[in-house]
């Protein structure tokens, strides 16, 4: 056999190998990796492109090298989860960088970061400003985990005490051309539903690339063609225009009338209308999606 297809065929089946060892061992080796699984997953291709290029020893050999590193780092996986000391000791511990607002140059110099790694990765988190930071931690991957001042973080609805609307995840109905009863149902929606919204949008189906329907009941679609322009959802801002027109109507017939007891009833349903407006404007206006 010559070997040029020796080598095709080493190829397909260590990529086979590799493959089903990556599945076994997790999808935490294709994320970010520990110092033992960056050692490990080295140690894998570099035996795995010795044996297909048959530089050295038998393709069993090959595999059985493969299999070892694979079966010690699933190995490894199951005590790190069993045991924080050898997780600890696998991944390491993270090290604070900023405590206090002060930074902590002697842990700089520990894990061999200089200040302008330290400013790298804090504009990484959009932070430009040393000074505006309260804490600041490096996580055993690498990543820099940052509490900002409490007057440099960002305001919340629940700073100024507003009311939000609940969020549930969006559901994409349409993919491709291909309609998703399954998502469909979670939304609580139906095909005949769908395809109503459709025609208010004139669109048909198979033009559209994707559709979801968000946790208001809307539904949001994106066509193939992206010269075409497609409405937004307008439902919830024209109930709360509708809303507020029909409370504006009904302080105006109160001033209009002579009768004393229709300016009262008039009054009191504006007022009715005016607070539950106030309850319904996070959910209606469109601000807080």
């Amino acid at each position: 056999m010559p070997e040029w297809l020796h080598i095709i065929i080493r190829s397909i089946l260590f990529l086979i190998i590799l493959f089903l060892i990556t599945r076994i061992i997790g999808k935490k080796q294709i994320s970010e990796l520990s110092f033992f699984e960056y050692v490990s997953g080295i140690t894998i291709g570099s035996v795995a492109g010795e044996v297909i290029m048959g530089l050295e020893n038998s393709m069993f050999h090959g595999i059985i090298g493969i299999l070892s590193f694979g079966i010690a780092t699933f190995a490894v996986d199951i005590f790190s989860l069993k045991s924080k000391k050898f997780r600890d000791i696998i991944d390491g511990q993270s090290t604070i960088f900023i405590k206090d607002g002060k930074i902590l140059e002697d842990n700089l110099k520990k894990e061999k970061y200089t200040m302008d790694d330290l400013a790298a990765l804090l504009r990484q988190k959009n932070v430009f400003n040393v000074a505006d930071v309260e804490f600041a931690l490096l996580e055993p991957k690498g990543d820099l985990s940052v509490l900002l001042k409490k007057e440099n973080q960002p305001l919340t609805p629940k700073d100024l005490n507003l009311q939000v609307a609940q969020e549930k995840e969006p559901q994409t109905v349409i993919m491709d051309g291909q309609i998703f009863d399954a998502a469909l149902s979670a939304a609580g929606k139906t095909r005949q539903w769908l395809n109503i919204e459709l025609e208010k949008l004139g669109v048909l189906p198979e033009n559209v690339f994707m559709a979801q329907v968000d946790s208001y009941g809307e539904l949001t679609v994106d066509i193939y063609d992206d010269k075409i322009n497609v409405a937004s959802p307008q439902a919830r801002p024209l109930l709360l225009a509708m809303i507020k027109k029909a409370q504006a109507d009904l302080e105006l017939f109160a001033l209009e009338t002579n009768s004393e007891k229709a300016k009262e009833m008039y009054r009191k349903n504006a007022e009715k209308l005016r607070d539950t407006m106030e309850k319904l404007t996070p959910y209606l206006s469109g601000q807080l999606n």
